[in-house]
């Protein structure tokens, strides 16, 4: 008989394992693919990232470029010994030459009477405080009794003067004609009241005028120079005379020969050799205490160029103490014209500045020369002055700046350009 058959856990049998991988790998594989991913779009992104910087960077415009002086500051100056000019034996004179900046004393200087020269600074002080063009006449003053009065006193006194009327109108062109062309005295009372209300108060401002002017050796006590009190000295009173010429009503009046008033009429000039050999001015004086007085200005053609020369001549004495004051300033005046320089101070194609970008640098040379009047011992000062910027990739021509020339009144512009092509960058350096 058989036995029955039993099943139990010991001889039960284990079934087979279906067929494929086991779950852990499966995820393995899925974390690798999900890493590659990550990987790849962090280098898609990197490389969008590293497109946009570069199309950045080759938009960006190209490098400003640096420019530098390669110039000295101080130009040549004309060399030789001092100029030997033909000073008086006796009184004080005086040379000058704005443009140069030059002004020179005959030797050493003390303050002394200056008569009508004193007008000088009245004129400047009326025409900066009530300006006028050449062809303007300016306000008009009334002459009251005050002013009648004034003419009355001079008369007596035998000073220069001007007939004025009581209520007669005169325009303040009409003053300063009456003022600088015939020296009337009167007339420098009358606009120093008008100016400042009263002459106290216009000596003040006369005063403080030649302070800013640097005219440490003049002291005014009027506005007429009748008052030995007022005084300077010949180098002192080209300090004036200079800012009187540069303005154009100053110098129209002062070139007159005569005026015509309402009721002083027809009245004339002072100033000695007015007219000859280009004596253009400038204001003649005459008391017993300042002897015979003169300040010239002439204009001489030097070296193609024309040059203001101011020479001024104070305590002559002699039969005719103003038309020796007149020719002693005049000789002066043309034997300084006839020893002014010239110097080249900037040559066409000089080397001026380097102009600099990425490591690259170029010269920049004047485009011109520039000449400038002189004088022994006189320098010129050079500066470069920067135009609008230069970027990388100039072409040759292109305008860098300039170069300014100055010397007392003289101030010239060259312009400065690039002598060739300024290197544009490379590729790789628009993008590092």
């Amino acid at each position: 008989m058989v036995a029955p058959f039993r099943l139990d856990a010991r001889s039960a049998v284990t079934p087979a394992a279906p067929d494929g991988p086991s779950p852990a790998p499966r995820r393995r594989r899925r974390r690798r693919r999900g890493r590659l991913v990550v990987v790849l779009v962090l280098v898609l992104v990197l490389v969008l990232v590293a497109a946009g910087l570069a199309v950045v960077r080759l938009r960006r415009p190209s490098p400003i470029a640096a420019v530098t002086t390669a110039m000295t500051t101080t130009a040549r100056t004309a060399s030789g010994p001092a100029i030997a000019l033909p000073w008086p034996s006796s009184g004080q004179s005086a040379i000058a030459v704005p443009s140069i900046g030059v002004d020179m004393p005959s030797g050493p200087e003390q303050p002394v009477p200056i008569a009508s020269l004193t007008k000088m600074m009245t004129a400047y002080v009326i025409l900066r405080d009530h300006p006028l063009g050449v062809l303007d006449d300016g306000p008009t003053v009334t002459m009251t009794q005050t002013d009648v009065d004034d003419f009355g006193a001079d008369t007596v006194n035998d000073e220069a003067n001007a007939q004025v009327a009581l209520g007669e109108v005169l325009t303040e062109r009409q003053l300063l004609d009456g003022l600088l062309v015939h020296s009337a005295n009167n007339f420098a009372d009358t606009l120093a009241r008008w100016d400042a209300g009263t002459i106290p108060a216009f000596v003040a401002k006369m005063n403080q005028a030649a302070a800013q002017l640097g005219m440490t050796q003049t002291h005014y006590a009027d506005p007429s120079g009748f008052d030995q009190a007022s005084q300077s000295t010949a180098s002192d009173l080209l300090k004036v005379a200079g800012p009187d010429m540069g303005n154009p009503t100053f110098a129209a009046i002062v070139k007159m020969p005569s005026t015509t008033l309402p009721v002083a009429g027809t009245i004339s000039t002072y100033t000695p050799l007015l007219g000859y050999q280009g004596v253009m001015g400038v204001k003649s004086g005459f008391t017993t205490a300042a002897g015979g007085c003169d300040v010239v200005a002439v204009i001489r053609e030097a070296h193609g160029h024309p040059a203001l020369i101011l020479s001024a001549v104070t305590g002559q004495t002699g039969p005719d103490v103003l038309g020796q004051a007149g020719f002693i300033a005049l000789n002066l005046a043309n034997h300084v014209g006839t020893s002014i320089g010239a110097t080249t101070v900037v040559h066409a194609g000089e080397v001026v500045a380097h102009v600099g970008v990425d490591g690259h640098s170029v010269a920049a040379t004047a485009a011109s020369s520039a000449d400038v009047l002189t004088w022994p011992g006189v320098a010129a000062h050079r500066i470069l002055v920067e135009g609008p910027t230069v970027s990388a990739g100039a072409s040759r021509g292109t305008r860098v700046g300039s170069v300014v020339v100055e010397l007392g009144t003289q101030h010239l512009v060259v312009p400065v350009r690039l002598h060739r092509h300024l290197a544009r960058p490379t590729m790789l350096q628009r993008l590092f």
